[in-house]
């Protein structure tokens, strides 16, 4: 998974700031990455694939449709 070092930063932040106000617990920004970086590994695949099937979902959706709007360009053979 490719991030900005930006994005890696506001994440890193956001964390500390979960654990902060969720379990009152003050987590270093190693921690936190360290935490980032299993989410990464074990969680984020799970979200990337149901995105996927949900943009498979949907571009099949999509071609059924083009596909009846093409069908309606066929000309009766006589």
């Amino acid at each position: 998974m490719k991030i900005t070092k930006e994005q890696q930063q506001k994440m890193i932040e956001d964390i500390q700031i979960f654990f902060s106000e969720e379990r009152d617990e003050d987590l270093s920004e190693f921690a936190a990455e360290r935490f980032l970086d299993f989410v990464k590994a074990s969680l984020a695949p799970h979200f990337y694939n149901a995105a996927i099937a949900d943009v498979k979902h949907v571009a099949a959706q999509q071609y059924a449709s083009m596909e009846d709007e093409i069908l309606t360009l066929e000309r009766p053979i006589k």
